[in-house]
């Protein structure tokens, strides 16, 4: 049985896909910046290496391992006006990705999941067709660039040796202590007012933590993966609509929607600073996620109701 380390093991995403491993008996090593932010668990053997910016030798947290699950890095919490942003993302992102990866070519270690977006491949689906594995990448904003980048440093790297890189693109994940726009949205539905959102028509595509965590562990797994690169969802998609509805009856709260236009949606988040947040609502952004389902015989086992559902039952 292979054994797994996981950096960002006390992340969103990281401490989920530690906690799973552990509980089917295998071995997990998890890689945190610091101890204080992970809970006990005597299943999993937590290593301390401080900010991963820093970390030049990996030696001894690699040693024994067989898959590296690379959760590790900064998501979309640098400020926007910093005309640095893009370099810093390349730090964190790129920089520590190929570093990782080399010392795992001299650990003699045989695989490397990344976790990628699909931002990769631009922000919305307005007027196309859904993302594809085929499709050309077209980043946009710094995070994705970045991302795209670390993709290329590790194709570049597995090509020169027996690293077999298997890579994620996931859009927007869902689950128990979600953070970002999400959350944010989640507080507005608990506040019981009435919300503007009653007239948008859009499609988005989602994946839930535990669908994530699955498709994590058969990419570890699966002799067809190596190499790969996957666009992973549910496969259920939503409007905001629906998605509001669904949160809503999993917190048992009443919601009303009223038809705001468009335009004045726009206007209001141009006015407050928060366009982006304004298009993610009302634009759509669906993947065609066929290929992963085809060739790792891959089946989403939570439905998106059911997965909206867990985000709220207390352990």
């Amino acid at each position: 049985m292979k054994k797994i380390l996981v950096t960002g093991a006390s992340g969103f995403i990281g401490n989920s896909i530690c906690q799973t491993l552990s509980r089917s008996g295998r071995f997990v090593r998890g890689a945190v910046r610091s101890l204080n932010l992970i809970s006990e668990n005597s299943g999993i053997e937590y290593v301390q290496v401080g900010d991963f910016c820093y970390k030049k030798d990996w030696k001894d947290v690699l040693q024994g391992i067989d898959c590296v699950v690379h959760c590790a890095g900064r998501a979309h919490k640098i400020n926007k006006f910093d005309s640095n942003s893009l370099k810093l993302y390349q730090i964190i992102n790129v920089e520590v990705t190929r570093r990782l990866a080399e010392e795992s070519i001299k650990a003699g270690i045989k695989r490397f999941v990344f976790l990628s977006s699909v931002g990769v491949l631009g922000t919305d689906t307005n007027d196309r067709l859904p993302f594809s594995i085929s499709d050309e990448p077209n980043p946009v904003e710094d995070y994705a660039i970045s991302k795209l980048e670390a993709e290329k440093v590790l194709s570049n790297i597995s090509n020169k040796s027996d690293l077999e890189v298997v890579v994620l693109r996931i859009p927007l994940v869902y689950g128990p202590q979600v953070k970002g726009n999400l959350l944010r949205l989640i507080k507005l539905i608990n506040l019981g007012i009435p919300l503007p959102f009653g007239a948008i028509k859009n499609h988005r595509s989602m994946i839930g933590l535990d669908n994530l965590v699955d498709i994590l562990i058969r990419c570890i797994d699966h002799p067809e993966a190596k190499g790969e690169t996957f666009l992973v969802s549910d496969g259920e998609d939503l409007s905001t609509v629906q998605l509001i509805n669904l949160i809503a009856s999993s917190m048992g709260r009443n919601i009303h929607l009223f038809p705001l236009s468009l335009y004045l949606l726009n206007f209001v988040g141009h006015i407050l600073g928060k366009q982006k947040e304004i298009d993610r609502l009302v634009g759509s952004l669906k993947i065609n996620d066929s290929y992963v389902r085809k060739k790792l015989n891959w089946i989403p086992p939570v439905s998106v109701a059911e997965g909206i559902r867990r985000m709220f039952v207390k352990n």
